[in-house]
């Protein structure tokens, strides 16, 4: 899977002095990692160069990450001040993180709280969700809703109350319901752009500085999928 966004065509859902939003699409990194691909962190240096006409090194602050697979909201901030703020503010889980996924199968409720223990397998980079505490493995909790149905597949709501390695795929996978075109995690193929149905639609958070309350929300990959769920 190639990195897909540049700086002429990068989704910016907001800006101000100290924080940037992007909308991720599916195959880019956040940041940089072993694969050596340019990440989505030096795309957005690369475009307030050029927008600011800055001579030197751009500051941008990685506060959080997006799985390469997955689309969706991404904060950056564009000062040491507010990348210290939100990175206190997303450790102490004052965030709201609401996630769509599309699913193979019907969930076993219309809408739930998932519990589970992941425990992460470094080789082949997966999370496995148990029902039970195992050494090493970290508390995972959201809750989902069930809000589209179509012929083949389900559209579900997630609110994240931790953030764990992979807790969607794994814990929406534990119950049967693996996420459209996630391989790694149970789904029969893979989508063609090798991304998968997973999508951070929207986040709430407060402004490091002004302390203004904010809600971005991400519009969905314009897709055949996609598009029937929010129609």
């Amino acid at each position: 899977m190639k990195t897909i966004s540049t700086k002429d065509n990068l989704q910016i859902l907001h800006e101000d002095n100290h924080i940037i939003v992007i909308n991720k699409r599916a195959g880019d990194i956040v940041q940089g990692d072993k694969t050596g691909d340019k990440p989505l962190s030096d795309v957005v240096k690369e475009y307030l160069k050029e927008k600011y006409n800055k001579p030197r090194e751009v500051f941008l602050g990685v506060i959080h990450r997006l799985d390469r697979p997955t689309t969706g909201i991404v904060v950056f901030a564009k000062t040491s001040k507010a990348l210290t703020r939100l990175n206190e503010s997303f450790k102490n889980r004052e965030t709201k993180k609401i996630y769509w996924a599309v699913v193979k199968n019907s969930p076993p409720k219309s809408n739930d709280t998932l519990v589970h223990f992941l425990k992460r397998n470094p080789k082949n980079n997966t999370s496995k969700a148990h029902t039970k505490e195992v050494p090493d493995s970290k508390k995972a909790s959201l809750e989902y809703r069930l809000f589209k149905k179509l012929d083949n597949y389900f559209g579900l709501e997630i609110l994240l109350h931790t953030g764990r390695h992979h807790q969607i795929r794994a814990q929406l996978t534990a119950i049967g319901c693996p996420i459209k075109g996630d391989l790694k995690y149970g789904f029969d193929r893979s989508n063609s752009d090798g991304g998968i149905h997973l999508h951070a639609r929207k986040l709430e958070i407060m402004h490091p500085v002004t302390k203004e309350n904010l809600v971005f929300v991400a519009p969905t990959p314009n897709e055949v999928i996609w598009n029937a769920i929010i129609q």
